[in-house]
C-alpha cells in the first residue's frame, strides 16, 4: 500500500517566491560550493498550507507534512535509513475541486526574475515615477481650463443674446438705476465709468450727458428727459379774475438786531413776546395776524442778526410789504442794508419805522439822510417811500403806521381765490413732545382745511389739526393765514411749498420723487480724472470740524449751518455731519462718536440716556441759548485747528576749531562759541564756506570731561553731532529754536 501511494505521489513544485529563495541562499552560481571545500549548505524550504496555519519548521520532525530537510552534499557521518517511506493519512488526491476552482479563478500573481550581477538603482526608479506622473495635468491646471472655457461660452452667448434698447435719461442718474434700465451689469457700467476717469459706486449718481456716453459705448440708444411728469400733479394754474376776492396784507418786518422790531410786533398785539426770547432777539421766525378795526394784517417777525440771512430772504419773497425798522438813535447798520437788498431783490414796497424817537439821541432825519446812500428816499425828501417816526415801548405814532400798511395795500390790489386747494409756503418747522413735527404754514392761495392730503418739499401728510397765533384750533384758515399745522411725518424745510393734492397716491409719488432727487445730489459725483485724485491725497486734506447741530426750530439750525460754513477756510473746514430739530437723543451721540466730532445743542437738552452715551464715549454737549456766542466758540475751536506760524529765531554762533578722530565713538568737534550760546536741545546747521551742508541734532555736548546743558559766549565746548561725522575744521555751527504762534481766524 504504501508503495502504491509512493508511485500515486506528484512531483514537488515550487513558488516562485520558493525559487527566488533557494537562489538566495545558494548564490549566484554553483561554482561558489566548489570553492568553499568540503562545507555543506543546509537550504530549509517553509511552505504555506492554504488555511494560513502557524509557520512550523523543523530539521529533526522531518515527517511532518508541509516541511522537509535536506543537505546539498552527503556528510560522511550520514547513512541514509533504507526501509524510510513516509507517513502520512492526507490523501493528495482528494482536495477540495472547490479551492482548485477558486485558485484557478484568482489572477496570476506576476514572478519577480532576480537580477544576479545587477544591482537595483532606487533613484532611477523614482525618476521614472517622476517623468510619468509629470505628464499628467494637476488639478488646478484642468480647474482653470474648465473656468476659461466657461466664460468665453459665457461672452459669446451674451453676444449673441445682445439686444439695443432706448433708454430714458432724466438729468440725475445712479449708476445702478443706468445699469438696470440697461440690463446691463453694474460692474460693467463701473469699469466704463472708470475708463472714463470717473470713480463712482453704484449708488452714486451721475449726469446725463455721462449716462449718455455710457449708454452709447454699451451699444444702446439714449433719449434725454428733463423733468418727470409727476410734477404736472402739483403745477400751480392761474385763477378766474371772478374768483379772485380781497385779502389781508402780509407784513414782514425786518430790520437791524436790538432795533425793537419784537418790539413793534408787540405792540401791535397788545403783546410782551421780547421778555419770552433768549437774549432780548428774535432768533427764528414768528408770523402772527392782527386786526385793526376789522381789516386784518398778517405780521412775520424775523431776526436781525447776522447768521439769519437765509430767513430774512425767505420772509422777503413770502411778503406783500415790508417795514424796516431802523432805530433813530442808532441809524443804518450791516443788517439794515442787507435787509433793504433783500426787498429790492423780491420786489417788495417798503415802510420806514424810525423806532427809539422817544430817546435824547435819537435823529430822525440823520437816519433819512443815511438811507439816500441806499437808494431809499423818503417823503419827506420828495420821495416814495413812506416813513413814520415811531415809539415802540411807549405806543407813540403806532396808528399812523398801521394806517400807512392799509393804504399801501390798497395801492396793491391784494386779491386771492379762497374756493380753491391750498398753496402756501412754510416759514418755521420744529419738533414737540406729543404733538411730533409742527410747521408755521403762511397760506398764499384757496383755504386749508382740516383733513386736506398736501405736500411738502419731499414729505406729505394729512392735516391733522390747525392752530391759529393765539393758540386755538380752527378748522380751515383762509389766504394769507398764518397758522401751525399737525400731521407731518417729518419735519419739512424752511421755505418749502405747501401744495393740497387730491389724493395719497398724488402726495406720495412727489414725495418719493423729490426723495429721490436730494438723495441723488447729495450722492453726486464730480467728474475728477485718477490724476487729480491722486494729486489732492499727495498734497495733503484740509483740518475738518465735525459738527452735529440740534435746534429747537429748522431755521435756527439752518442759520447756524450756515454761519458755521461760512467760518471755513482752505486750511480748516467745517463739517455739518447732521442738523435736525428737537431734543439730542442717543443716534445724534452715535452719528457725533463716529465722526469724532461734538454737538450744538441750540434752545434744546440732551434726554437723560444721551447724556449717558455722551459721558461714556466722550463726546462733547454744547448748549447754547444765543446765536453769537455760538458763532464766536466755534471761532476759537476751528483757530484751534489752523497750523501755528513757525518762525526762526538764532541762538548762536560756534566755530569747530579741532576735530577729534575716537574709534568706536566717530569725530568730535572741538569748538568756541564766537556769539550767543549752544544748547544741548537746539537744532544746528552746519555751514562750510557759507553753505548749508547739514541740519540737525547734537548727541551730545561737554565742557571738559562733564555733560553740560548749555555753553555761553566765549567758552570752548565739544560736540558730538548726531548721524553727522564729516565735519572739518573751520566749519560753523549755527544753533537756532523754532517758536510756534498760535494763530485765529
Amino acid at each position: 500500500m504504501e508503495n502504491n501511494k509512493d508511485k500515486k505521489k506528484k512531483p514537488l513544485k515550487l513558488s516562485s517566491s520558493g525559487r527566488l529563495q533557494i537562489r538566495k541562499n545558494l548564490g549566484p552560481s554553483s561554482n561558489s560550493n566548489k570553492n568553499q571545500g568540503t562545507k555543506s549548505k543546509t537550504i530549509q524550504i517553509v511552505f504555506r498550507n492554504k488555511n494560513n496555519q502557524q509557520k512550523r519548521t523543523s530539521t529533526t520532525q522531518s515527517t511532518h507534512r508541509g516541511s522537509s530537510s535536506f543537505r546539498t552534499q552527503a556528510s560522511p557521518n550520514f547513512t541514509p535509513n533504507q526501509n524510510f517511506s513516509p507517513k502520512t493519512n492526507k490523501n493528495f488526491n482528494n482536495k477540495n475541486k472547490k479551492s482548485i476552482d477558486q485558485k484557478k479563478a484568482q489572477p496570476k500573481k506576476s514572478t519577480l526574475k532576480p537580477i544576479d550581477d545587477e544591482k537595483i538603482n532606487i533613484n532611477k526608479i523614482l525618476e521614472q515615477e517622476e517623468q510619468e506622473f509629470d505628464k499628467f495635468p494637476s488639478l488646478a491646471k484642468l480647474k482653470r481650463a474648465r473656468e476659461k472655457e466657461k466664460l468665453q461660452a459665457q461672452q459669446e452667448n451674451e453676444n449673441e443674446n445682445k439686444i439695443s434698447k432706448e433708454i430714458i435719461i432724466p438729468e440725475i442718474i445712479t449708476v445702478q438705476e443706468l445699469a438696470n434700465r440697461m440690463a446691463e451689469k453694474t460692474a460693467d457700467v463701473v469699469k466704463v465709468l472708470m475708463k472714463m476717469g470717473i470713480m463712482a459706486n453704484a449708488a452714486q449718481s451721475i449726469e446725463s450727458d455721462t449716462a449718455e456716453i455710457i449708454a452709447t459705448e454699451l451699444g444702446h440708444s439714449v433719449k434725454l428727459v428733463s423733468d418727470d411728469d409727476i410734477l404736472k400733479d402739483i403745477e400751480d394754474e392761474k385763477d378766474n379774475e371772478k374768483d379772485l376776492k380781497p385779502r389781508p396784507p402780509v407784513v414782514t418786518i425786518m430790520g437791524h438786531v436790538d432795533h425793537g422790531k419784537t418790539s413793534v410786533l408787540d405792540s401791535f398785539r397788545k403783546s410782551n413776546i421780547v421778555s419770552g426770547e433768549s437774549g432780548g432777539i428774535t432768533q427764528h421766525i414768528g408770523a402772527y395776524q392782527i386786526d385793526d378795526n376789522g381789516k386784518k394784517i398778517t405780521f412775520i417777525d424775523t431776526p436781525g442778526h447776522e447768521a439769519f440771512t437765509n430767513m430774512r430772504s425767505r420772509g422777503a419773497k413770502t411778503t406783500d410789504i415790508i417795514i424796516l425798522v431802523v432805530a433813530a438813535d442808532d441809524s443804518v447798520k450791516p443788517q439794515t442794508i442787507e435787509s433793504i437788498k433783500h426787498a429790492k431783490a423780491a420786489n417788495v414796497p417798503i415802510i420806514i419805522a424810525i423806532n427809539k424817537t422817544d430817546l435824547e439821541a435819537s435823529d430822525p432825519d440823520k437816519v433819512r439822510n443815511d438811507l439816500l446812500s441806499h437808494e431809499i428816499i423818503v417823503e419827506k425828501l420828495s420821495g416814495e417811500v413812506l416813513d413814520v417816526e415811531i415809539s415802540a415801548l411807549k405806543n407813540i405814532n403806532m396808528d399812523k403806521l398801521a394806517e400807512a400798511i392799509h393804504l399801501q395795500a390798497d395801492l396793491l390790489t391784494l386779491k386771492a381765490n379762497p374756493k380753491r386747494p391750498a398753496r402756501g409756503v412754510v416759514l418755521e418747522s420744529k419738533l414737540e413732545k406729543g404733538r411730533g413735527s409742527v410747521a408755521t404754514i403762511l397760506v398764499q392761495k384757496g383755504t386749508l382745511r382740516v383733513g386736506d392730503i398736501f405736500v411738502s418739499g419731499s414729505e406729505w401728510g394729512k392735516v391733522k389739526a390747525l392752530i391759529d397765533d393765539k393758540g386755538d384750533n380752527i378748522d380751515q384758515a383762509p389766504p394769507s393765514s398764518a397758522i401751525e399745522v399737525l400731521g407731518f411725518d417729518s419735519n419739512p424745510l424752511a421755505g418749502d411749498d405747501f401744495v393740497v393734492v387730491d389724493n395719497e397716491n398724488i402726495a406720495r409719488k412727489v414725495s418719493e420723487y423729490r426723495s429721490e432727487k436730494i438723495l441723488q445730489k447729495k450722492n453726486t459725483v464730480v467728474k475728477t480724472n485718477v490724476e487729480e485724485m491722486f494729486e489732492s491725497i499727495s498734497s495733503g486734506k484740509a483740518s475738518i470740524l465735525p459738527v452735529v447741530i440740534k435746534a429747537d426750530v429748522e431755521g435756527s439750525a439752518e442759520a447756524i449751518e450756515n454761519s458755521i460754513s461760512n467760518l471755513s477756510t482752505e486750511e480748516v473746514e467745517s463739517k455739518v455731519v447732521f442738523k435736525g430739530v428737537g431734543a439730542i437723543t442717543e443716534s445724534d451721540v452715535a452719528l457725533a462718536s463716529s465722526s469724532k466730532g461734538f454737538i450744538l445743542g441750540f434752545n434744546v437738552r440732551a434726554i437723560p440716556q444721551a447724556r449717558d452715551m455722551a459721558k461714556r464715549d466722550g463726546v462733547d454737549i454744547k448748549y447754547y441759548s444765543i446765536i453769537y456766542e455760538l458763532i464766536e466758540d466755534i471761532k476759537n475751536l476751528m483757530g484751534g485747528l489752523l497750523k501755528p506760524n513757525l518762525k526762526e529765531n538764532i541762538t548762536g554762533n560756534v566755530e569747530i576749531r579741532e576735530v577729534f578722530k575716537i574709534s568706536k565713538v566717530g569725530n568730535i568737534a572741538g569748538c568756541f562759541v564766537k556769539d550767543g550760546l549752544i544748547n544741548r536741545n537746539s537744532k544746528i546747521r552746519i555751514l562750510r564756506d557759507n553753505v548749508v551742508v547739514h541740519t540737525g541734532t547734537i548727541s551730545s555736548l561737554k565742557r571738559f570731561k562733564e555733560e553740560v546743558k548749555e555753553v555761553k559766549n566765549g567758552y570752548e565746548c565739544g560736540v558730538m553731532i548726531e548721524n553727522f561725522s564729516d565735519i572739518k575744521v573751520n566749519d560753523i555751527i549755527e544753533t537756532y529754536q523754532i517758536l510756534e504762534t498760535a494763530r485765529t481766524l
